[in-house]
């Protein structure tokens, strides 16, 4: 149930930041690791902390284009912004929903394109959302099956403790 509720949870997230992109998200894992403090931006190694993303992971998403124009210090060191936090948390939704990454790359694609993209946001965020309902509705059927399981083998515990 669990699982459940944050897959429907991180479908809402999604929807309410394609809304705002530029808008620093909250989301739970933030909570655990709490943002660091912003001096000129955030090094990779607060970042990694911060999100829980290896810096491999960080350099994969910025040379794929999912993570775009990162800021660099005058030495060369990258350096994000809280906008760049912020899209982070959305990608990090995007992939707990099991977008698939090129889909993902699309929708920065068309993020940074501008506002004249919108309709077409929303039709990838659309379509991506159909798939997210029906993985919820086969992990509930999954769910139910597991329950009924659990349940056969407490009733047989219970019946074999009466003999």
């Amino acid at each position: 149930m669990t699982t459940v509720h944050t897959a429907a949870s991180a479908v809402s997230a999604v929807s309410a930041a394609s809304a705002a992109e530029e808008k620093v998200d909250t989301c739970a894992s933030e909570a655990a690791h709490p943002p660091p403090v912003a001096r000129g931006g955030y090094t990779i190694s607060e970042v990694v902390s911060h999100t829980g993303l290896s810096a491999h992971t960080l350099r994969w998403y910025e040379r794929i284009g999912l993570m775009p124009n990162v800021s660099r210090s005058h030495t060369g060191q990258r350096r994000y912004s809280e906008a760049d936090l912020g899209w982070l948390s959305l990608v990090g939704k995007l992939r707990l929903t099991g977008m698939p990454v090129a889909d993902m790359v699309r929708y920065a694609e068309l993020v940074r394109e501008g506002e004249h993209t919108f309709a077409e946001r929303q039709h990838l965020l659309t379509r991506h959302r159909e798939n997210v309902r029906q993985h919820i509705a086969e992990l509930q059927d999954t769910l139910a099956v597991l329950d009924f399981k659990i349940e056969h083998y407490a009733d047989a515990r219970r019946a074999s403790e009466r003999v």
